[in-house]
């Protein structure tokens, strides 16, 4: 089922009104929806090379959109929130989280670890209703959601443009490593820079 939904969103990726799609996908995806958008991003781009600003930040606005959605999702209506997270089989880790925001400490890791969700190509749907269900700050939950998906987006959409095929190819065999490891890497040098400067 899930690769008919992919090859259904490269297909859309071709359509005339491929944009409007590429905002559809971008707004359910960080909701419920499991195909990411770069699936369409990296297509348009290829067929449009300049465009490639526009189509970043259809993704990247319609994301954090749905990203809000999800947060209200987690926030009002637990039960089906809790199906959601329970089809990407992170229930387990939820419950956990609610204990390591207990102090300052537990607010930097959340910060943390939503930049990752939002940058790699971890669940970020999961992370986005978790949000609201532990009360995280809508604000800082916002912010953090419009830097890493608009870094994530833009990085995709960049080099789309610049390396057209070579960087689809590589995009594909090692794209979860890749943005895991960059990810990894961002978050580490703002934990440095915080705690140098506490």
């Amino acid at each position: 089922m899930l690769e008919k939904l992919y090859d259904r969103c490269l297909e859309l990726a071709r359509h005339k009104f491929s944009k409007p799609f590429l905002a559809f996908i971008s707004f359910i995806e960080s909701s419920f929806f499991p195909v990411p958008p770069d699936v369409m991003i990296v297509p348009m781009v290829l067929a449009k090379k300049e465009n490639f600003i526009k189509i970043f930040l259809i993704a990247t606005l319609f994301s954090v959109l749905g990203g809000i959605l999800g947060y209200f999702l987690g926030s009002m209506f637990l039960e089906f929130s809790m199906s959601i997270i329970e089809f990407y089989n992170y229930e387990d880790k939820v419950f956990v989280l609610q204990d390591k925001l207990s102090n300052k400490t537990g607010v930097v890791f959340w910060i943390g670890t939503l930049f990752l969700a939002g940058f790699t190509p971890l669940p970020y749907k999961v992370f986005t209703i978790t949000s609201g269900f532990i009360g995280f700050n809508i604000y800082l939950f916002i912010l953090i959601s419009l830097i890493s998906r608009g870094l994530r987006f833009f990085i995709v959409s960049y080099l789309s443009m610049k390396f057209g095929d070579k960087f689809e190819i590589l995009l594909k065999k090692e794209g979860f490593k890749l943005f895991t490891i960059i990810g990894i890497i961002l978050v580490i040098i703002f934990l440095g820079i915080y705690f140098y400067l506490r």
